[in-house]
């Protein structure tokens, strides 16, 4: 068994293809990444297939927000590019949401199987609630353009099969007709080695860590809101890029005791979960983000909203708390209750480590998804 990878970016594909080629199953990967950067995660002999000139508009427009977006244009031609490269490899093709569609008919036409990796809800559950929850604070949701709404239910459709990280984001398709057998639900994978406990000197207050964009989407002004209530006893730290609108959404929120830190390198990250003792994500949308597994592969309780995902590996109470979406006085009480007693934060990071160590390793997630893979072309 071959299998072609397809992505518009690098996501969670780079670790994937890294894990088929020392298998000896990676047919070769089409990236908007330079081949050399690919390599240097996939293999140094592995078949890359690159578009760095896409994922140089992208960069440029985040840059300097000049023009229109170009994330209509770029899945658009990535799609043509896959069709040309990818598509024509293996006996399957694993291609990513909104930039694969001109590749699915290439595919087929040779007998490959397709796979689409949809990383977050259906889109047409996410557009719903993030409109809505951006309304709630005066704004319009229009991140994601109507164009790339119609290639995802498009590529919902011709695809095999939808590779989700989830069992909530496999509830938001059957809940809009994809058919369970239909779904792949695949829970992502981290690097045990990277990711792992060291802790730091103590600092006082236990500290609060959110990492990942901060908005709307996130559940930061839930957070912040919620945070509030025991700003006295505990820190709170953001770490990542604020989303457009949200100072101004902040500037009329409670921040004491709250740092915001913006971007930080990739580098950085396992030092940053050692030196908090409490990792909150309250998304009130996710597929199963990363940051929720690399804060567990460091030795932190979590918590987490039924969105992120995290019930298909935390037990509520063992490893870490699920609250509610969108519930301030929920989540704050269970900040209060975990920054409150030290010893239940110990118990529930050492349960957390070892059940990431169970089966949450890159190679599993591979091994995992070749076993589908398998089933899928039999």
């Amino acid at each position: 068994m071959k299998i072609s990878i397809a992505v518009h970016g690098r996501f969670h594909a780079f670790e994937l293809a890294r894990e088929l080629y020392r298998r000896g199953a990676l047919a070769g990967l089409a990236t908007t990444y330079p081949a050399f950067a690919a390599r240097r995660i996939v293999g140094r002999r592995a078949n890359i297939h690159a578009a760095p000139w896409l994922e140089l508009r992208r960069r440029l427009y985040q840059k300097f927000q000049f023009g229109r977006k170009p994330d209509v244009a770029i899945a658009t031609a990535f799609g043509r590019f896959a069709a040309r490269t990818a598509a024509t490899e293996g006996d399957l093709l694993v291609g990513w949401s909104a930039a694969t569609l001109e590749a699915i008919p290439v595919a087929h036409g040779r007998g490959a199987a397709v796979v689409l990796e949809r990383g977050s809800s259906h889109i047409a559950h996410q557009t719903a609630v993030l409109t809505e929850a951006y309304a709630r604070h005066g704004l319009s949701f229009d991140e994601t353009p109507p164009q790339i709404i119609e290639r995802e239910l498009a590529e919902y459709a011709e695809a095999d099969a939808i590779a989700v990280p989830s069992t909530f984001a496999a509830t938001t398709f059957l809940a809009r007709g994809v058919s369970l057998e239909k779904l792949i639900v695949n829970p992502y994978g981290v690097d045990l080695m990277r990711f792992a406990p060291n802790r730091l000197a103590d600092h006082g207050k236990p500290r609060i860590l959110f990492v990942g964009r901060v908005g709307i989407r996130k559940g930061v002004p839930e957070l912040l809101r919620a945070f509030a209530e025991i700003r006295d006893h505990a820190e709170l730290h953001l770490v990542g890029p604020v989303e457009a609108g949200m100072r101004q959404i902040m500037a009329g929120l409670p921040m004491d005791g709250v740092t915001v830190s913006g971007p930080v390198d990739a580098s950085r990250l396992p030092e940053i979960y050692n030196a908090a003792d409490i990792f909150c994500l309250p998304s009130l949308e996710e597929g199963f983000p990363l940051v929720m597994l690399q804060a567990m592969a460091c030795g932190l309780p979590v918590m987490g909203t039924a969105a992120t995902g995290i019930s298909d590996l935390v037990d509520n109470g063992r490893q870490g708390l699920i609250i509610p979406d969108g519930d301030d006085k929920a989540l704050a009480g269970a900040l209060s209750e975990l920054a409150a007693d030290p010893a239940r934060r110990r118990e529930m990071a050492a349960y957390a480590r070892a059940r990431v160590e169970n089966g949450c390793g890159w190679a599993d997630y591979a091994g995992r998804a070749m076993a589908h893979y398998e089933r899928l072309l039999s």
